[in-house]
């Protein structure tokens, strides 16, 4: 585990740093830190806590960033299994870091960099680099001072790299200090014991709890805990996560901290969090239930697919649908578990064929992939709705080869190296001696040349869009005119037009594959194209809204917090499913 209890948590409590504000010239500020970590166990909710402080913080006109400590040996998360980690979540500059840090991205609004997760393999390696190098000479190189002051120095250097598009340095930095991920046996008073025991008293003690914490509750806690009744926020169960950020507020976080950490700001000065409410009590307000077939590989633990889920519910809430997640274990659909397994076999075709829409998210090894094939083979031959991204695209190749081309032994190159039809390559510049970090990662330019594209215009009729890839294998451009001659068109390429980025079927209402990863970049007030697209169609209404020209409400355009409003900054009517509801 990291060495940050004590010495740097200490250090970081306090810890003064003095700049300069870009906007008031001369003016000294000071970086203010929030620390959150936790004495119970990984996965109770303290990334969203430290995510919707960050949110209210933001709310009040201030610049926020989010800094992720993980006590794990590895240099990044690229490696990690789905079922221990969750997701691999990627940022615009390639970093593979923890899931977290989408939630970070996705509260915020803001953009971050793989140096915002520290993980102990890469302090060591600085360390180690800098040892190698000579930095240290003369000196015996220890875990103190040395480790711990090289996680202050990348926390406090960190700090003041600009998150969000305006460009301005950030007043205040929420770090997450992970723990063990050990279930602890032990009450909250004991945890925050063992935490003065460090040396450290804690400003706010929050409670996860199933309802509204009593009085005599809250009372308890502070008098063992020693801090003021005030102090101890309780945040309970509520139906989504749109409302954390507004629990918080109304149990006072926001007046605490501004007297605590001397913030400067207007005590009125809420529209972010007011468009936070309007979310929330739209999501409580949904009625109509638009459901989604997930085919995918590691379906036993939600978190694998994080930020698809998130881009669903972005989508499903834009156009007020209610999203129902069918997961669906990809093996389950294969010929094989009729014989082994007749009932898991029956209710995953049941549950395939009873979803509005289909999606096949990313993936990696050949387990399952079979059952994903038949599943969009089902999709394309039904004209059921279907998304495709990253290996979900690529196994759309390979079906349509098999089943529309007739090349019965079509597969991509992964799965069957000698294969006659590779359908699907090895990328040239890929490292097969190596796992870590060799993909195709971060934010890449896409191509949209076909005008009439359902994608180029959910994507605002724009002529190329950025999209954050994470992939080694992609479609053989060679084979291209084969495909396109039957109508599977490739309307999306990189900058030199080698790459197939994008897919689309003609004569379908809604079957698209694309080869980055969408989800990544969704926003709740932001929905991302592509999931818009398929929400859309699901629910039947995509048509509607391509012949009124995607066009949105200028009133519900989320503004920045200098009252100005930009175009990549919308987020759908309001009113849209009401709209088409009507004239449909």
């Amino acid at each position: 585990m990291l060495p940050v209890s004590g010495r740097i948590l200490r250090n970081f409590q306090r810890l003064r740093l003095t700049r300069c504000s870009r906007a008031q010239g001369e003016t000294k500020r000071q970086m203010k830190y929030i620390l959150v970590t936790g004495g119970v166990i990984s996965g109770i909710g303290k990334g969203i806590i430290a995510s919707s402080i960050g949110t209210i913080l933001k709310s009040c006109g201030l610049h926020v960033t989010s800094i992720k400590i993980d006590p794990y040996i590895n240099i990044d998360a690229g490696t990690f299994s789905p079922y221990e980690h969750g997701e691999v979540f990627v940022l615009d500059d390639g970093g593979e870091v923890d899931l977290d840090l989408g939630n970070y991205e996705r509260f915020l609004d803001i953009r971050l960099t793989r140096d915002n997760n520290i993980t102990t393999g890469k302090i060591y390696q600085s360390v180690i680099n800098k040892e190698r190098k000579g930095d240290y000479l003369g000196k015996t190189v220890q875990v103190v001072p040395h480790i711990t002051d090289a996680i202050q120095e990348w926390v406090v250097r960190q700090a003041l790299i600009p998150v969000d598009s305006d460009g301005v340095e950030p007043e205040v930095c929420v770090i997450e200090p992970s723990t063990t991920g050990e279930q602890k046996t032990k009450p909250t008073q004991n945890s925050v014991r063992e935490l003065r025991g460090l040396g450290l008293s804690p400003d706010l003690i929050v409670c996860r709890c199933t309802t509204p914490m009593e009085k005599s509750v809250k009372e308890k806690i502070s008098m063992f805990c020693h801090v003021e009744p005030e102090q101890v926020i309780c945040v309970y169960d509520v139906c989504s996560l749109y409302r954390v950020p507004l629990l918080l507020e109304a149990e006072g976080v926001v007046g605490y901290f501004k007297e605590r950490l001397n913030l400067q700001f207007e005590a009125n000065s809420r529209r972010l969090l007011n468009k936070w409410k309007e979310m929330a009590d739209r999501y409580d307000r949904t009625l109509e239930t638009c459901s989604i077939a997930l085919v995918g590989k590691y379906t036993k633990l939600s978190d694998s697919y994080a930020s698809v889920i998130k881009a669903l519910e972005h989508a499903a809430l834009a156009i007020n649908q209610k999203l129902e997640v069918k997961y669906i274990d990809s093996a389950d659909l294969e010929p094989c578990r009729q014989l082994d397994e007749p009932v898991k076999y029956h209710e995953a075709w049941q549950n395939l064929c009873s979803a509005n829409g289909v999606l096949v998210p990313g993936g990696f090894g050949f387990r399952g992939t079979e059952g994903k094939i038949l599943a969009i083979a089902w999709a394309r031959r039904q004209k059921k709705p279907f998304l495709g991204v990253c290996l979900g695209m690529q196994l759309a190749v390979v079906e349509f080869a098999r089943n529309a081309l007739n090349w019965s032994d079509a597969n991509s190159t992964e799965f069957n190296p000698n294969t006659k039809y590779p359908v699907v390559i090895d990328m040239p510049e890929h490292n097969p001696g190596e796992m870590g970090g060799t993909m195709r990662l971060g934010k890449r330019k896409t191509i949209l040349k076909e005008k009439n594209s359902v994608l180029r215009r959910l994507y605002k009729d724009c002529d190329y869009i950025e999209e954050r890839h994470r992939h080694r294998y992609e479609v053989n451009p060679e084979m291209r005119s084969n495909f396109e001659e039957k109508g599977f068109r490739f309307v999306g390429q990189d900058v030199e037009g080698e790459r197939m980025e994008i897919i689309e079927l003609d004569e379908h209402p809604y079957f698209v594959g694309v080869q980055y990863h969408p989800e990544f970049t969704s926003r709740p007030m932001k929905p991302s194209p592509p999931y818009l697209g398929l929400m859309l169609a699901a629910s039947g209404k995509l048509q509607r809204y391509l012949e009124k020209g995607c066009r949105l409400s200028p009133r519900d355009t989320y503004s920045d917090q200098s009252g100005s409003s930009s175009p990549d900054s919308e987020i759908v009517d309001l009113k849209l499913s009401a709209i088409l509801t009507q004239e449909s």
